[in-house]
């Protein structure tokens, strides 16, 4: 049996046989990440959970999560009516724990598992947000970073790419994609749902209206994930409101909204 040649990469995806890639649909023209499509193969061998396929280890089965963190740090702010403290983060190790739990809870043969969070990084802002990402890589999570230079850069094409990779590569068992984003995610999702793979969306209920709705992809609120949260979030779920009711106090003053109004009308 001959291996494939090993590579330092910076990308946690191997190169596929485009032409025998599973497609995905078309996406966007106006997108504006590269394709994700090396190989995270260091000198000493494959890392864990990025295990290239051999000729009698190919397409192995695959439980693979995704984390949009742009879009998860936006919705965040928009639920709960201001920025997001260390208390009101996500936890990351309580979510991979729930994550590798529901690898190993199946009765067919326990399926690989893979973790990425991708990212948007301002120059301005690279500095402060290396720990962060060190913290994740420690977790277990890869960590696919690229440089924020214009206000519409996005990494959903990158996400994209590295699920289609991973259709390639495995047999994706299971995606479990971290997005509110419906806009770039619901038509490439329901297809790949279709192909036979459970994909699980995992974000606000507020604005994952595109999820909740949908017939062939299963919707989890992202607090419901056990831990995800060190505390409960100040937020009032529409889908779980108590049987007496619940008052929603205002996000912004009243003089404060009654003041936009006035300088716009004017």
């Amino acid at each position: 049996m001959t291996l494939r040649p090993r590579r330092r990469a910076t990308a946690p995806a191997g190169t596929p046989d485009v032409s025998a890639r599973p497609p995905l649909p078309p996406t966007p023209a106006d997108r504006h990440t590269g394709q994700v499509t090396e190989s995270l193969v260091d000198e000493t061998g494959p890392a864990e959970g990025f295990d290239q396929p051999t000729e009698d280890a190919a397409r192995r089965p695959l439980d693979l999560l995704v984390w949009d963190a742009p879009n998860i740090d936006m919705t965040l702010s928009n639920v709960i009516g201001a920025r997001p403290t260390a208390a009101s983060r996500p936890r990351f190790d309580a979510i991979a724990a729930w994550f590798v739990e529901g690898a190993e809870n199946t009765a067919v043969q326990q399926p690989e598992v893979e973790a990425c969070v991708f990212a948007n990084v301002p120059p301005q802002h690279a500095a402060s947000l290396q720990r962060w990402v060190e913290a994740l890589r420690s977790f277990g999570y890869a960590v696919f970073a690229r440089p924020k230079l214009q206000p519409d850069d996005d990494i959903d094409q990158s996400m994209l790419d590295h699920i289609s990779v991973r259709a390639h590569s495995h047999q994706l068992r299971r995606l479990v994609v971290f997005s509110g984003d419906g806009r770039n995610f619901a038509e490439p999702l329901e297809d790949l749902a279709r192909s036979g793979t459970e994909v699980v969306v995992v974000a606000f209920s507020e604005v994952a209206g595109y999820a909740i709705s949908s017939e062939l992809l299963r919707f989890i609120d992202i607090e419901d994930v056990p831990g995800a949260f060190a505390v409960p979030l100040d937020r009032v779920r529409l889908d779980a409101l108590p049987v007496d009711g619940a008052w929603l106090k205002p996000t912004k003053s009243l003089r404060d909204a009654a003041g936009a109004f006035t300088a716009r009308r004017a």
